[in-house]
């Protein structure tokens, strides 16, 4: 027995059973047990917050992809009436244009038209004096007293008849 006391063995493997004795007695093992299931609850707990946020991403994402998509279609749609309507009020000016210058060319031709028949009645108005005029001094130059009068008032009276 002498033996066993001297080995440094012997009172290595007595104190760790002593050691291992008192953890037992102490109940560190449930303790570290527990420990660890709280660590993996508080584990499990933060993974399911993740997952759980991430599926709401995941939400928010496919939301905003959809509200993209929306707002590019009724961009395109806006777009598309725009040029409609670009489109229908070009032909509109078109229109408009053209009946402008309808009116304005019939303005002309009317205008046209009155400055002719002005200068036409002016031009009649000039050869009827110049007729009268020549008249009289043919009359005048053959004829005499209150016969060439005579003569000259109805000629000039029937002239003003046939002219008009």
């Amino acid at each position: 027995m002498q033996d066993i006391i001297n080995n440094p063995e012997y009172w290595v493997l007595l104190s760790f059973l002593i050691f291992v004795g008192l953890l037992l007695y102490m109940g560190v093992p449930g303790l570290m047990a527990k420990g660890l299931d709280d660590r993996a609850e508080r584990i499990r707990h933060e993974l399911d917050e993740a997952r759980r946020l991430r599926e709401e991403a995941q939400a928010l994402l496919t939301e905003y992809q959809k509200k993209a998509r929306e707002a590019e279609d009724e961009a395109k749609g806006i777009i598309d009436q725009a040029r409609k309507d670009a489109e229908v009020m070009e032909k509109e000016t078109e229109v408009k244009l053209q009946e402008s210058l309808a009116r304005r060319t019939k303005l002309a031709e009317e205008k046209i038209a009155r400055a002719e028949a002005q200068a036409v009645s002016e031009v009649k108005a000039s050869a009827i004096d110049a007729a009268v005029a020549a008249s009289e001094k043919i009359v005048s130059s053959k004829v005499s007293g209150d016969k060439a009068g005579n003569l000259i008032e109805q000629s000039i009276k029937s002239l003003g008849n046939r002219l008009n």
